[in-house]
């Protein structure tokens, strides 16, 4: 048997967790970059809180029904997901986390046991050690289990924990379920499959293998098998793997020399490098200043170079992109981008930003609300591969080279952003993150504060 262990409407959730006067309240996080709802309550989705919908669109019903808003806090989440997670922990040999909001759980081996209580104390303990709802499916497959586990959302009686075994019991979910609600069943081949007029997890059981195979392929065929009991997805942390740890990378060359090899380390170039990087963010209000959007493009520029550098890496052009708002249609609209390129292929910080900074003043339109901006690195390669013209000033490269080094010495040394260029401001990038909750588990004066009488 295996578990499923999904904690409901976790980020929002994790809001309430230390704040108990918002619980049976609705409760909407929003996105950092876009101020767009990623979470949202069951008191928020009755309101008619669609998932995605930006905050503007809502702030009506926001104030109407006075709804507690809060920006994304990874910190909080993070740290409770591991809280969870120790939980989890003590109820089966191994874990296996799939995000940041669900795990599988190893039961294989543990016989005698009534699953359906089991499944109900975990999900009570979760709550009695953390304050997070948490549903749990247990099922003879990890796809089944994940059914049974929003059985429970859907089912309060269930209180919390569903075990679906029996084969009538099976059947009697699935020929209710959307296909398109089954783990590993995508948009592309959902629709491939209501084309051919299958719209429940039953009737695409009912398929024969070989169309399934030639409709989706092999891991359509595992879907397939685990929907009728038969596991086939294996767990990646089963019973053999605390007894071995496997730590592999890919390289970006061959590597025939044993000396070679055993001299690589974590820091060397010898892993497999990213072909493009991009760096890029949504803006909690429109810019409307060329300064400002630049500034915030330096910026981007900036971390995208430390990128490049960190994987040993160069690159020979950028494209820098700007996007207005594509929500508020009554304002004017563009997409704009512009293309930069290197004849001999860099990382220098000074002169990726430079080239952005310029690249943003040609596409600026003045009167444009910008959204959304960021810089996208093309043409890497390893910085060993560069071939220098016999015409470039190799001083002057190599001076940049040292400024450079420079600045990634002191920042490594007194931490990121220590030391910036003056076309970068700040260092700060707009973002929704206003209504962002308190550190409480990472910050010792963000702890409430009781008084007792």
């Amino acid at each position: 048997m295996f578990a499923l262990a999904d904690c409901n409407n976790f980020f929002a959730s994790c809001e309430r967790v230390f704040r108990p006067d918002l619980q049976g309240k609705p409760v909407i996080v929003l996105s950092n970059n876009d101020g767009c709802a990623i979470a949202r309550s069951n008191e928020a989705k009755a309101l008619g809180i669609k998932m995605g919908a930006p905050l503007f669109k809502i702030r009506h019903l926001v104030e109407k029904h006075d709804i507690a808003v809060f920006s994304g806090n990874m910190a909080l989440y993070g740290e409770m997901s591991q809280r969870v997670r120790w939980v989890l922990g003590e109820y089966a040999p191994s874990v296996e986390v799939y995000s940041i909001d669900e795990a599988f759980l190893d039961l294989r081996g543990m016989n005698d046991i009534d699953f359906d209580a089991y499944a109900k104390e975990i999900s009570a303990q979760c709550w009695k050690m953390t304050s997070i709802p948490v549903s749990v499916g247990i099922a003879p497959t990890k796809t089944l289990a994940k059914i049974a586990s929003k059985l429970c959302k859907q089912y309060p009686k269930l209180r919390g924990g569903c075990y679906m075994h029996r084969a009538q019991d099976i059947e009697k979910v699935l020929r209710k379920y959307p296909i398109e609600d089954v783990w590993g069943i995508g948009r592309k081949s959902a629709a491939k499959l209501h084309e051919r007029y299958v719209k429940t997890a039953y009737e695409f059981t009912c398929l024969p293998e070989s169309a399934v195979q030639k409709l989706m392929g092999i891991t359509g065929v595992r879907t397939w098998k685990e929907l009728q009991g038969i596991p086939c997805i294996e767990f990646e942390d089963g019973f053999e793997a605390k007894q071995s740890i496997c730590v592999s990378r890919s390289f970006s060359k061959e590597i025939s020399d044993v000396e070679a090899l055993l001299s690589l380390d974590d820091d060397e170039d010898g892993f497999e490098a990213k072909q493009s990087i991009c760096v890029s963010r949504s803006f909690s209000t429109e810019i409307y200043d060329l300064k400002e959007l630049q500034e915030q493009i330096a910026n981007f520029a900036s971390d995208m170079a430390e990128k490049l550098r960190k994987q040993h890496s160069v690159t020979s052009e950028v494209t820098v992109f700007a996007y207005t708002n594509r929500f508020k249609e009554d304002l004017p609209q563009t997409h704009s981008s512009a293309l930069v390129t290197y004849t001999t292929p860099t990382a220098e910080q000074r002169t990726i930003v430079a080239s952005a900074v310029q690249a943003t003043s040609d596409l600026f339109r003045r009167g444009y609300g910008y959204k959304k901006a960021g810089v996208i690195a093309t043409g890497i390669m390893d910085q060993s591969d560069i071939m220098q013209s016999m015409f470039e000033d190799t001083d002057s490269i190599e001076r940049e080279h040292k400024i450079t080094s420079a600045l990634d010495a002191i920042n490594s040394t007194f931490g990121a952003g220590t030391v910036k260029l003056a076309v970068q401001g700040s260092g700060h990038i707009k973002s929704t993150r206003e209504n962002q909750s308190p550190h409480y588990t990472t910050r010792w004066t963000d702890l409430p504060k009781v008084s007792v009488k």
